[in-house]
């Protein structure tokens, strides 16, 4: 399928939370319940860097960004990794095309260690991280309820840069 993979900006902020709203009423790939308002609330809760889009024709059908996993100097290297598709555009590729772009672009950037944390019943993101080198570092069992007031476990993977 004919697709680009380019800087998510602004302007696809629409599409970047339909996307998310959309997987985050499914309740299996985000422990928050509340969708977000505003960009500038998504804005300040991910890097400014590392933000892409898979575009086919003229529309965005997958995202993925980073955030700070703490604030602290030693840790700055490591970060943590969403990644949403519309869910018509699943099983095409895309979103291994695009987290593997993210890993390259991350390593460019300084980032040494990329870090997941998947709702364990989200078989196919635990699916896309082991496909694409994440290799699964644990399990925190009923860390949370899901939207729906059901305790989840969550598997973690990690993605190691090369270069580090």
């Amino acid at each position: 399928m004919n697709h680009i993979i380019r800087d998510m900006n602004e302007r696809d902020w629409e599409s970047v939370k339909n996307i998310y709203n959309r997987a985050l009423m499914k309740g299996i790939s985000t422990f928050r319940v509340q969708e977000y308002d505003t960009y500038v609330e998504w804005d300040e809760s991910h890097l400014k860097d590392c933000r892409l889009v898979v575009m086919i024709e003229d529309n965005v059908v997958g995202w993925c960004a980073l955030s700070k996993t703490s604030t602290r100097e030693v840790y700055q290297g490591v970060v943590e990794v969403s990644i949403y598709m519309d869910e018509r555009y699943t099983n095409l590729g895309l979103a291994s095309k695009l987290i593997k772009t993210l890993c390259m672009l991350s390593e460019k950037k300084g980032y040494w260690s990329l870090y997941s944390s998947i709702i364990s019943i989200n078989a196919s993101s635990i699916l896309l991280h082991e496909k694409c080198g994440f290799r699964k570092i644990g399990i925190r069992e009923k860390i949370a309820k899901d939207r729906f007031g059901k305790w989840q476990d969550v598997t973690l993977f990690e993605f190691r840069n090369s270069d580090f």
